[in-house]
């Protein structure tokens, strides 16, 4: 096997490419919910358009990423790396004393993370769908559903839980994976650009197995259809 500091493109997969096309995706799409609903009248989008497709949007990723952790390559499945709480505290004790096992996908502590990102988008995109701008224009497609007062109340509800809990778990996640980068020598960032790690031992590399692109499709389609379907099923719409 290569040397732990060896070249990445001499090392082993980690990441299939539909799992690192959703993970800079939602990135872009989150950077564009903020800058469409903040930039709207720069943007000659009055009605908030771009927000509201990008909302959906998301929902599909969020959605897809859901099922991806079921049908997707073993890195990408939750069964391999959503851990126990005792699990997860022996190996924050054992990394806090630089002895943690190396893994090829998410850590048990970044198991966490990935839950408390694609819950916390979850709930941002949901509550979308019942928000209204500040002119009581236009909406979300389910906001005709709900009453005024609630409207209100779950618009707030989305814009807070984007700036006061959302871009936390960003910064953090950013700050985590660079240190992890920098002081262990562990290449998350990198390894989520091209897919591979160095060639070492890794905790979970005995479970290895990748998905074929071609069945990430075939869930992306099932994704949207969720989406949309389960919009028009409640009696929403979704005319722009």
């Amino acid at each position: 096997m290569a040397d732990e500091t060896g070249p990445a493109h001499t090392g082993v997969p980690a990441w299939d490419l539909p799992t690192r096309a959703f993970h800079w995706t939602l990135l872009a799409l989150i950077v564009w919910a903020w800058v469409s609903v903040n930039f709207a009248e720069a943007l000659g989008d009055t009605t908030l358009v771009y927000h509201r497709i990008n909302g959906l949007a998301i929902l599909t990723l969020i959605v897809w990423r859901i099922l991806w952790g079921f049908a997707g390559s073993s890195t990408s499945r939750f069964a391999r790396f959503v851990r126990g709480p005792v699990t997860v505290a022996s190996y924050a004790s054992t990394l806090l004393r630089g002895r943690a096992a190396r893994y090829l996908g998410h850590n048990p502590l970044g198991g966490l993370m990935v839950l408390a990102l694609l819950g916390t988008v979850a709930t941002i995109g949901g509550l979308g769908l019942f928000a209204v701008d500040d002119n009581d224009l236009v909406g979300g497609p389910l906001y005709r559903l709900v009453g005024e007062s609630q409207n209100i109340r779950l618009t707030r509800l989305h814009d807070q839980i984007f700036h006061t809990v959302l871009l936390p778990l960003v910064m953090l996640h950013i700050a985590v994976n660079s240190l992890y980068t920098l002081v262990r020598k562990d290449p998350l960032i990198q390894a989520m650009v091209t897919g591979r790690k160095p060639a070492i031992a890794y905790a979970d590399a005995s479970h290895a197995a990748f998905a074929p692109v071609g069945r990430a499709l075939v869930v992306l389609v099932i994704a949207a259809a969720i989406v949309l379907g389960g919009i028009l099923a409640l009696g929403g719409s979704l005319r722009l």
